[in-house]
């Protein structure tokens, strides 16, 4: 048996079909739902002097037999430092029968298409059903992804609202997404308050240690996409929007450790029981999503190691189909 190798270039030729990416990481969550997988909390090296993390993630899917194990970053002074991107992963994928690693890929494109796809299954469940307005609140690589989810999912987006603390970046965002979505209005706002202020989708990807979204700028029926919040002290939304708002996760213990609600809980401004339930228990059908057209949700996303093992599949299998990569004796057999 030989490992498959799948570069970046390799990846990014049969990882394109948002659509698809969807598909597999909304099964994840509903396996998740119905408690059908392994997944141990994620485990932290941090590099404090360098502004930046590792993770080790693996999992199990139970009834699909899909295994991996990601080793992904977090730095967010590489662009700038080191012409670097801020998410740098490698993946294993691994045959649950016999330990045997299947594959070893590169997980940059495949963490950032898995991110937006989690994105996009939140606001299907937890958003209005005819969004028209989207507020984009930071403008990296993960800001285009969670779009490319939010026009997979739906069809009645007409306007695309973008704020970031760098005008150069928005610039770019905007020049890129609109050669992409060309009947789409991408208005540049000078402010977070005016990026939300109608809107009905607000997505946040920003690696903030501090409010950037105020309270005072919600309304009701908007639902929050919070992306940028993965770590311990991260928090991108003020604590009194979600004190108003039905709280989502994608995971009860990383979010509390790491995401939207870690720091808000952390200081005693909300508690674990306020949080509505985790996204793959909608999915499956064990508690509802949207009840109301004018509540306000709020999903935080630290991002699942099974997101990982199901894309990371998908790569797999197309690139087999495709004869894409190359074919290694990594393991002695």
């Amino acid at each position: 048996m030989k490992t498959l190798l799948l570069t970046h270039s390799d990846v990014r030729k049969v990882l394109s079909d948002m659509g698809r990416v969807i598909e597999v990481v909304e099964t994840a969550f509903r396996e998740k739902g119905l408690g059908k997988v392994q997944m141990p909390a994620k485990v932290y090296l941090n590099f404090s002097k360098y502004n930046g993390d590792l993770r080790a993630m693996p999992s199990y899917l139970e009834s699909l037999d899909i295994a991996a194990v990601k080793i992904v970053n977090s730095h967010p002074d590489n662009k700038k430092l080191h012409g670097l991107p801020t998410v740098m992963a490698v993946l294993t994928l691994v045959d649950p029968r016999t330990g045997f690693p299947l594959a070893i890929m590169d997980g940059t494109l495949l963490t950032s298409m898995r991110t937006g796809a989690a994105g996009g299954v939140a606001a299907k469940y937890l958003a209005n059903p005819k969004p028209r307005i989207v507020a984009m609140i930071g403008a990296g690589t993960q800001a285009r992804t969670q779009l490319n989810a939010l026009m997979t999912v739906f069809k009645t987006i007409e306007t695309v609202k973008v704020y970031d603390i760098s005008q150069a970046a928005t610039r770019s965002y905007i020049d890129e997404m609109s050669k992409q979505y060309s009947g789409v209005d991408f208005i540049v706002a000078e402010n977070p308050s005016e990026a939300v202020k109608s809107a009905d989708i607000i997505t946040t990807t920003t690696p903030s240690k501090s409010p950037i979204v105020s309270a005072s700028a919600v309304e009701e029926g908007m639902h929050f996409n919070c992306i940028g919040a993965d770590a311990p002290g991260k928090e991108e939304l003020d604590p009194e929007i979600l004190k108003r708002a039905k709280i989502v996760v994608d995971d009860f213990e990383q979010g509390i450790h790491g995401g939207e609600v870690n720091v808000p809980i952390s200081r005693g401004i909300i508690r674990r029981e306020d949080i509505y339930g985790e996204l793959g228990e909608i999915i499956a059908g064990l508690k509802a999503g949207r009840e109301r057209e004018n509540e306000i949700t709020v999903f935080t996303s630290t991002g699942l190691a099974i997101q990982d093992a199901v894309t990371a599949k998908l790569v797999y299998d197309l690139a087999r189909e495709q004869n894409i990569g190359m074919a290694l004796d990594i393991v002695g057999v």
